[in-house]
C-alpha cells in the first residue's frame, strides 16, 4: 500500500512520539456458506495498446476466502492484481471491490485492503517498530496493533534493530506485519512465503488462514504447489490473459489426477520399475501379469502432484 502525499505542512518527526485511534475497525465478516462476494471480475480486458494482457476474465471471490491466483510468467496475473488495488484501469469490463465499483470508488475501496508486495518499499534506516509505527501513524491506527503485529510475524526480538540489517525473509514479514496492522477486510499477497525458510513458511501460513478464518478474503500468487493444495480453499489458473480453470485443490485433483501405479519387482537378481496407468487396459493387463509371474518387492500409487496439473491445463512449467 502507498503512503498518502504529506501535506505542506507536515514535518519529519520521531513516528513513536505521539499516539492515535481509529474510529471505524474492520468488523470481521463471518464464515460461513452464503458469505458475500468480495470481489467481482466480469469480461475484464485489459490492453497495452495491441498487446491484450488480460482477456474477457470473470472470477468471484468470496469473503473469507482464501483464494490462489495461479499462472506463468506473462500470464497477466499481475495486471489484474494491479486493477484490483487501484493502480491500473482496465480497458472493458466490470471490477466490484467489496460492494464498491473500480475505478470509480477507489477512495472508498482503498482503506478496505492490504497488498503485499514482491518488491520492498520500507525505511532502511528505521528498526521494523519504527517502520510499523509510522504507518500507523499515517492511517491513524492505534500503536497497540504494532506490537501484535510484530508478534504474530514472530518479529518481536528484531524489532529495535535497524531494517537494513533484516534478511530477505524478515523483510518479507515486516511487509506483510504492515500490511495487517489496519485489519484489512482484503489482503492481496505476490509471493507472500517467498525467501522464507520452513518454519516462517509455516508461520505465515498458519496468519493466512487465521485471517481467513476470521473474515478477511485473502488473494494471492505463488509459486510454491505445496502451499497450494494446503491452504487455498479455491484456486484459479490464469494462461496467456484468459481463465484457464477456477475450482478447488480437491476438485482439480479429482478432475485431473492421474491413477497411476508404481510396480518394483526382481528379475534374475536386477531390480525392475515400471509406472502403469490403472485407466489403460493394456496397463491393467501388464500389471496383473507382473503381479502373477514376477517377484513384486513395492507397489504403490503414485501421488497427486498440483505442479502435474498446472503443466496440463497451461502447457508451462511454473517457474
Amino acid at each position: 500500500m502507498r503512503f498518502p502525499s504529506p501535506t505542506r505542512n507536515h514535518r519529519r518527526e520521531n513516528p513513536l512520539s505521539a499516539t492515535s485511534s481509529i474510529s471505524n475497525p474492520v468488523v470481521p465478516v463471518p464464515r460461513t456458506d452464503e458469505r458475500a462476494e468480495s470481489i467481482v471480475i466480469d469480461r475484464l480486458t485489459v490492453k497495452y495498446g495491441s498487446f491484450t494482457a488480460v482477456e474477457s476474465l470473470s472470477l468471484n471471490v468470496r469473503a473469507g476466502e482464501l483464494f490462489g491466483f495461479l499462472g506463468p510468467n506473462g500470464a497477466g496475473k499481475s495486471t489484474t492484481i494491479r486493477v484490483l488495488i487501484g493502480t491500473q484501469k482496465p480497458t472493458s469490463g466490470r471490477v466490484e471491490v467489496a460492494g464498491f465499483s473500480l475505478p470509480k470508488d477507489f477512495a472508498r475501496v482503498k482503506p478496505l485492503f492490504g497488498y503485499v508486495p514482491d518488491a520492498e518499499n520500507h525505511v532502511e534506516e528505521f528498526t521494523g517498530r519504527e517502520n510499523l509505527v509510522l504507518f500507523a501513524k499515517l492511517y491513524g491506527i492505534p500503536l497497540s496493533e504494532v506490537d501484535k503485529a510484530l508478534g504474530r510475524l514472530e518479529l518481536s526480538e528484531a524489532a529495535d534493530l535497524p531494517v537494513r540489517t533484516y534478511s530477505r525473509g524478515m523483510r518479507k514479514k515486516l511487509l506483510i506485519a504492515r500490511e495487517i496492522l489496519h485489519r484489512p477486510s482484503i489482503l492481496y499477497l505476490d509471493e507472500p512465503t517467498a525467501n522464507l525458510d520452513r518454519h516462517s513458511t509455516d508461520v505465515v501460513r498458519k496468519l493466512l488462514r487465521e485471517l481467513a478464518a476470521n473474515g478477511t478474503t485473502v488473494f494471492l500468487t505463488t509459486h510454491d504447489m505445496e502451499e497450494v493444495e494446503q491452504i487455498c480453499d479455491r484456486v484459479a489458473i490464469l494462461c496467456r490473459g484468459k481463465l484457464v480453470e477456477c475450482d478447488t485443490p480437491v476438485n482439480f485433483m479429482t478432475r485431473h489426477a492421474e491413477r497411476n501405479v508404481l510396480v518394483q519387482f526382481e528379475r534374475e537378481g536386477v531390480m525392475q520399475r515400471e509406472s502403469l496407468d490403472l485407466d489403460d487396459d493394456e496397463s491393467r493387463e501388464r500389471l496383473a501379469t507382473i503381479i502373477r509371474t514376477e517377484a513384486c518387492v513395492r507397489l504403490h500409487s503414485q501421488e497427486f502432484q498440483f505442479e502435474d496439473v498446472f503443466l496440463k491445463l497451461t502447457g508451462q512449467a511454473y517457474s
